[in-house]
């Protein structure tokens, strides 16, 4: 093949398997070096390489061989010394040389070859490429033609000679989909198959509701509009709540556009689906009051209970069904948007059922009087609409008030309880040891059997066993298996138990300053202490400068009054005393020697003084001075 044909089909290949030169270069390389092992019968042993030159598409092998004088036994291993010297001009007799071996007949016959083998090495390549990049787009939309449809589900053709599939569950509802036409999905999945990646898209999915908004809504995009749920039932209805991380921007109006241009476009995407945009609010209130939007909402009192949360929402007489929607379709999507549990009731319906609630309670009825008043009032109006006699608004809105009046009242009085409930508990959770709370159960040394049920129960610890009987102790008397016995032997044991008290801090104690270390200090003199002589004016300086020091001292802990209760052993040295010159000297007797502090009434000053153990004296003093 002529240089410049050759070139031009190789680029052509390249350009229509949108490979990489080098992918096709080496695919190329080794399936001749797969035809000429074929061709020659050489081992899988011995190293053979091809080079192929891009432009003229010529091939040349190179196999190892060992240099040999001048007996060639086998061509296929050996070579000859001189030839192996003008490859490499060290070679020696018995080294192994990379020398060129390509067989005389090796064009067309090796092209014939190799033709399968490169075939097979490119549809790899294109898997390959294929697979890294639908990888990178799992979460994005794609565009496609569809190419086939079935009843498993329908084929759509992508860039990259790719095919993706999408189930039919996957599908808008009621969306017909032909031959042909050129449709839009999110890429859900994309996993590795014998024949290729398989490509799994969706239509039906919130995330494709989520990129057709990025993609039509430029505020989105960047950043500027936030979406913080979405809730969808794919072909009828979906709820899209978003916030503005920018003041001054309608998120809203944004998604919205003018006349509804931005919102319809997504609209006809989607088969005609309801798209309601509301805002994010931090508040939970505000939150559901505009999730259950078209209707409009008279209240909505929440409790947040430890295993779900519910949101009782009162809405007017003509805005019920408006709120519950198709077959419950809007109250569905507002629970899975705001992510509460939401019961929705006509006004008079929260309102009878208000009025049981607070007969019902004798508490809340007196903490309620204005409430109790009105009770004639609402049992009237109550029994005008059982009658079907038309209710005035005036009317309506005493039932409102009733029902506002007592819920509120109601969730005050559980949110009080659940804090004094709370706080019961933590204090006696502080009532028990941080220590029993590492120990494990069996180390309290309770029956096996009785062990077994409290593992199985899940009491791990011996602290989470005695903070259950604190608080709950029919949590535990309740368990199968366990009786009045059993529990007489757990609060035996447990009460057996102790646990060692934590090691308080230690306490930084600075040395006492010794009188002969003592720094002057000048203290200003009174009109008293001017007329008294110089000695006693001095005592009442040094006197004063103690006082000064022990109050410093008193700051850091540790007082001076303190010190000199202490024993005098803490001021013992066992092993050498240090002179006035600085030496330590060795005590040859071996007694041992101590200092005490004590406040020298004629000097007016605090100083040490050296004692020996002398023996016991009558007062049974160990020390004399």
């Amino acid at each position: 093949m002529p240089k410049n044909e050759f070139s031009l089909a190789f680029n052509e290949v390249l350009e229509e398997k949108q490979l990489a030169k080098d992918i096709v270069v080496s695919a190329i390389e080794s399936a001749m070096v797969s035809a000429y092992r074929r061709a020659v019968s050489a081992s899988t042993a011995q190293h053979v390489e091809a080079k192929l030159d891009s432009e003229t598409g010529i091939v040349t092998v190179y196999a190892e061989k060992e240099v040999v004088e001048d007996n060639i036994i086998d061509d296929r291993t050996e070579v000859l010394l001189e030839v192996a010297r003008k490859v490499n001009p060290e070679a020696q007799l018995g080294d192994m040389v990379i020398v060129e071996t390509t067989p005389a007949d090796f064009g067309r016959v090796a092209a014939q070859t190799a033709r399968q083998v490169i075939q097979q090495r490119i549809r790899e390549a294109e898997r390959s490429n294929q697979m890294q990049y639908f990888e990178r787009q799992v979460g994005e939309i794609v565009s496609g033609l569809v190419q086939a449809t079935n009843a498993q589900g329908t084929t759509v053709g992508l860039d990259m000679k790719a095919e993706g599939v999408m189930p039919n569950n996957q599908k808008i509802p009621g969306e017909r989909l032909k031959l042909h036409d050129r449709i839009r999905a999110v890429v859900m999945e994309v996993k590795d198959g014998t024949r290729g990646p398989q490509i799994v898209l969706s239509r039906a999915h919130r995330n494709f509701l989520r990129r057709l908004l990025e993609n039509e809504v430029p505020e989105i995009y960047h950043g500027i509009v936030e979406i913080r749920a979405i809730s969808r039932e794919p072909g009828a209805r979906a709820k899209v709540a978003v916030s503005a991380t920018q003041a001054g921007i309608d998120p809203v109006g944004a998604c919205v556009g003018i006349k509804g241009v931005r919102i319809q476009a997504i609209v006809k995407e989607l088969h005609d689906e309801k798209i309601d945009i509301i805002q994010w609010d931090q508040d939970p209130i505000v939150y559901i009051s505009k999730a259950i939007s078209p209707a409009r909402v008279n209240g909505v009192y929440l409790v947040d209970s430890e295993g779900a949360r519910t949101a009782t929402v009162v809405v007017g007489e003509d805005q019920l069904s408006l709120a519950i929607g198709r077959d419950g379709q809007n109250a569905r999507l507002a629970a899975k948007l705001t992510g509460w549990r939401i019961d929705i009731k006509s006004l008079s319906e929260a309102a009878g059922d208000t009025l049981n609630k607070l007969q019902a309670n004798a508490e809340l009825m007196g903490m309620l009087p204005a409430a109790v008043e009105a009770i004639p009032q609402i049992q009237e109006i109550l029994a005008k609409k059982a009658e079907g006699r038309p209710i005035m608004p005036e009317e309506y809105t005493a039932l409102g008030q009733f029902v506002d009046r007592v819920e509120r009242r109601t969730i005050q009085i559980k949110e009080e309880a659940a804090r004094v409930e709370e706080e019961r508990t933590t204090a006696a959770r502080a009532e028990i040891p941080a220590a029993a709370f590492q120990m494990p159960l069996d180390q309290a040394g309770i029956k096996e059997h009785i062990f077994n049920i409290l593992t199985e129960a899940g009491f791990e610890t011996v602290g989470n066993l005695m903070f259950s009987i604190k608080t709950d102790p029919d949590k535990v008397l309740g368990l199968a298996g366990i009786g009045s016995k059993a529990m007489q032997n757990i609060e035996e044991v447990l009460g057996a138990l102790s646990f060692p008290e934590p090691e308080p801090e230690p306490v930084k104690m600075e040395e006492p300053v010794m009188a002969a270390e003592a720094v002057a200090v000048d203290v200003p003199l009174t009109a008293e202490e001017m007329l008294l002589p110089k000695k006693q004016v001095d005592g009442k300086k040094d006197a004063k400068k103690v006082v000064e020091e022990d109050e410093e001292h008193a700051k850091d802990g540790v007082s001076l009054d303190e010190l000199f209760k202490m024993k005098p052993e803490i001021f013992q040295t066992t092993g050498a005393v240090e002179d006035e010159s600085g030496d330590k000297k060795k005590d040859k007797k071996g007694k041992k020697k101590g200092v005490e502090l004590e406040f020298d009434e004629k000097l007016g000053a605090v100083v040490g003084r050296k004692k020996h153990k002398r023996g016991t004296d009558d007062t049974g003093s160990d020390w004399e001075e």
